[in-house]
């Protein structure tokens, strides 16, 4: 890709786990004529024949060809070639670099299309350095200044422009990249081997980080050094000297564990849950920040600051070179103006993306006047931090006439320890919500233990009074945050598997795929219906 870009040549990166289908569009979409893969993943390719041959002509694997693949390519009038035979095109010949624009496209990058068919986001060689160039500031002003001995280790969908920016970042100063094996059972060993200095993830896997953490020690010392140096820390910067004790003392293993090295550890992506966040911050002995941007706004547009517990829960403030404020949701009550901010953020800058690519009439709807709506709704904090609370498109009306902002009801259900996940449904035609939920196994097989009920963990999941067990958390936590009767969940569906890329539940990025989410689970939530009314 960076070679591409090099030589004046966009790329438009994909990911496998968007599907065949999703494949096939963007290749048509974007009229690609030549696609790389690795040696596993050309057989994605060959399931969009013959469609994209209207437009594609070259192949390349960066291993080997089988006979099979050049024979069915060769029926549509195409080339393929192993990385070696590709290479070897070029014989003695030598190629000058052109002279690229800042204003130049330098990738066509597809969302993930929660809702619809992917759209081509482009973005310009402006946009990149200029995030670039705002995030190494930020980096300066923290201390965190990096070197070419850093290390950074990705966790992320390698097309995703959160990775490619990072990878970028590093690049120019001369610093190393790491990638992961793509299994999550091997995530600790990639991390003892690479000994990264700076890691960034979605929130899961900082989820299974935090799990992988806590086990290295559970003892009486852990818990009170992780009391007392939470205590520092909310105290402030000043008090952080006595807290490096507990680091040295205890959390010096937790380091250890995830390489020795570790000094900051970024969340993007999707949300990290505030217990997540906070946890990690206390034992990790790193800097844990969560930032927030879309593909639109070329990834990061605001971050969260070292040493700032305050804004545990919040992205941070915005990042330099952009301006960000909040606009009036009237239908959703949500007031820009008053004394407590709430709107939706709306982001304006050199690193704003040039349109979408060939839907003139999308680019229309989310840009005006220079400023990009993102469609999600935020709550300025205090001290210049910025909160996500809801999702503008998220929100549906119940048959007595009550609107659900369902995206901030799962954040706060969210946080309940006796589960994994949860997606929260419901609809105009009903008065009430249902939820699937993914049950934490361990919590469940406890409580089962606790409660003379046996059966292994998918036997539990189909148990009423496991289902009732869950409800009752749900329901205790709907209390404590002093929600409304309509937003309480009256029927849980318990699913031992986790939401999943496999059966297209989730995008790479962990988001929730809400459409598809209700095609899969239209009979349980059915079923959730008869059963609660």
């Amino acid at each position: 890709m960076e070679a591409c870009n090099a030589h004046g040549v966009y790329c438009v990166p994909l990911y496998d786990t968007l599907g065949a289908g999703a494949i096939e569009f963007i290749l048509c979409h974007a009229e690609v004529e030549i696609a790389f893969a690795e040696e596993k993943k050309v057989a994605e390719l060959l399931k969009t024949f013959p469609k994209s041959t209207e437009f594609l002509k070259t192949i390349v694997s960066f291993g080997k060809v089988t006979q099979e693949q050049k024979e069915e390519v060769s029926k549509y009038g195409l080339s393929i070639y192993s990385w070696d035979e590709f290479i070897s095109l070029a014989g003695d010949q030598e190629f000058d670099l052109p002279v690229n624009q800042r204003t130049d496209t330098c990738t066509i990058m597809y969302t993930s299309g929660t809702t619809g068919d992917p759209k081509g986001v482009l973005i310009s060689n402006a946009s990149i350095i200029c995030l670039i160039a705002g995030v190494d500031r930020l980096l300066n002003s923290v201390n965190e200044r990096l070197e070419e001995t850093d290390v950074y280790m990705s966790y992320l969908p390698l097309a995703h422009i959160f990775d490619r920016v990072v990878e970028e970042l590093f690049m120019f100063h001369g610093a190393s990249i790491g990638f992961w094996r793509g299994d999550v059972k091997l995530l600790v060993e990639d991390i003892g081997t690479l000994k990264p200095t700076i890691l960034c993830a979605v929130p899961r896997v900082l989820d299974r980080a935090k799990i992988s953490a806590g086990g290295f020690i559970k003892s009486t010392m852990f818990n009170l050094a992780y009391k007392f140096k939470q205590f520092r820390m909310m105290r402030g910067a000043k008090h952080n000297e006595a807290a490096a004790i507990c680091d040295k003392v205890v959390f010096s293993k937790v380091k250890e564990g995830l390489g020795g090295n570790v000094r900051v550890i970024l969340s993007g992506a999707a949300p990290l849950a505030t217990h997540v966040e906070e946890y990690l911050r206390v034992v990790t002995c790193a800097h844990v920040l969560q930032g927030y941007g879309l593909t639109e706004t070329c990834a990061g547009s605001f971050v969260s600051l070292p040493n700032q517990m305050s804004m545990i829960g919040t992205v941070g403030p915005p990042v330099p070179n952009i301006d960000a404020r909040l606009e009036s949701v009237p239908d959703m009550n949500y007031d820009a103006l008053a004394s407590t901010p709430r709107g939706e953020i709306c982001i304006k800058g050199e690193t704003l993306f040039s349109g979408y690519y060939r839907r003139e009439d999308l680019t229309e709807e989310v840009l005006v006047d220079g400023w990009f709506h993102t469609g999600d709704i935020g709550e300025w904090q205090p001290d210049g931090s910025m909160k996500i609370i809801d999702r503008k498109k998220n929100i549906f009306k119940l048959s007595q006439g009550e609107y659900v902002a369902v995206e901030n009801l799962e954040n706060i259900y969210g946080v309940v320890s006796a589960i994994d996940s949860i997606w929260v449904y419901g609809n105009s035609f009903e008065s009430f919500l249902v939820a699937v939920v993914n049950p934490n196994k361990e919590a469940l097989e406890s409580w089962a233990e606790g409660n003379g009920t046996s059966g292994d963990f998918e036997a539990l999941c189909e148990n009423p009074k496991a289902k009732e067990y869950i409800l009752g958390e749900l329901s205790k936590t709907g209390k404590e945050k002093k929600l409304k009767g309509f937003e309480f969940i009256r029927a849980v569906h318990l699913d031992p598997v986790p939401f999943d890329m496999e059966r297209d539940l989730i995008t790479p990025t962990y988001k929730r795929k809400r459409p598809q989410l209700l095609k899969y689970y239209q009979g349980a939530i059915d079923n959730m219906y008869k059963s609660a009314k």
